[in-house]
């Protein structure tokens, strides 16, 4: 027994050793490069580590998103409270000078060859640039037509408001109307094409004039007819239906731009000679705007007395012999 008890003795002393070595290394192994990788990877997985890091990544982003806003504003806006940059302005005005430019072109294009011969590539040869760069502005030949309308009759109105500025608030109706009409002849007389490209929508009818109709002309005309009527009224003008006396001025008004070929060829005149327009003008004005006095009426009237006095007369005797 005595033998026994001395060997276990210094096994158990040597089994507490190891399981000491044990527990140490055990304790000191996480502090090694391994460990310490497995420590961290460890916190992470922990649900309080978890939640803190998953409320930080949703800061970051709602943060991101604020700033992409942000800069989606001030991209579309630009400088709204502010005047724009000058490289703003810059390429604003080089887009209103290539659209002019382009419907510029696409009316001498539509007014030499009509709305069916008439193509989006002889538009940008006539203007000079690609042809891709017309349809990134007017995506079909029937949008640049309609733009082409709108462009051309907005300028026309603009030569009527400078006009009608400049007459007196006390100008009689005729007057008005002579102004509004003459502002037009100066324009076709300017820009010939804008008769051409309205003579080749006026030979048959079409769906295109038809929104030019209900869209440009009427407007206008509607704002014509009180006029003329007044100056009928006023007895400056001719009696009759107003429309009609309407289309009378508007075939006046196109005389020079229509003939204008035919005048050079037949008489050597040129339709775009001041001289030319000038007494073409007064002529019309003579013509349709005289003003029609009491004198020239009770003239008429004596002239019908007259002619109604001169007329045979049957006598007494004639009439019971019948």
């Amino acid at each position: 027994m005595g033998d026994v008890t001395t060997v276990r003795q210094p096994l158990n002393r040597a089994a507490h050793v190891i399981r000491c070595i044990i527990l140490l290394y055990s304790f000191l192994r996480p502090r090694s490069l391994r460990g310490f990788e497995t420590a961290r990877r460890n916190r992470n997985r922990s649900p309080s580590c978890q939640g803190s890091r998953s409320s930080t990544l949703r800061q970051r982003h709602s943060y991101l998103r604020s700033q992409m806003v942000q800069r989606k504003v001030s991209n579309k806006n630009p400088d709204r409270k502010g005047r724009p940059t000058e490289l703003q302005r810059a390429e604003q005005q080089r887009s209103q000078e290539t659209r002019a430019a382009i419907l510029n072109a696409a009316l001498s294009e539509f007014a030499a060859k009509g709305f069916e011969a008439a193509s989006i590539r002889s538009i940008a040869d006539r203007v000079g640039l690609q042809h891709p760069l017309i349809t990134y502005h007017y995506r079909s030949k029937d949008i640049l037509w309609q733009a082409v309308a709108e462009f051309v009759f907005e300028r026309i109105r603009h030569e009527w408001e400078a006009h009608l500025a400049d007459t007196p608030p006390t100008a009689t109706a005729a007057e008005r109307v002579k102004v509004m009409y003459r502002a037009l002849f100066r324009f076709t007389v300017d820009y010939p094409e804008f008769h051409r490209f309205m003579l080749q929508e006026f030979l048959s009818y079409s769906a295109r004039l038809q929104w030019l109709a209900d869209t440009v002309l009427k407007p206008l005309i509607n704002g014509l007819l009180p006029q003329i009527r007044a100056a009928q009224e006023e007895g400056a003008l001719p009696q009759g239906e107003p429309i009609i006396f309407h289309y009378l001025l508007i075939s006046l008004t196109s005389t020079l731009s229509g003939f204008g070929p035919e005048m050079q060829a037949t008489s050597n005149i040129s339709s775009s000679d001041p001289a030319v327009v000038d007494a073409y003008w007064q002529t019309v004005e003579e013509l349709v705007f005289r003003k029609r006095t009491r004198s020239s009426r009770s003239e008429k009237a004596d002239s019908h007395s007259s002619h109604a006095d001169r007329q045979p007369r049957v006598s007494g005797r004639a009439k019971s012999a019948s």
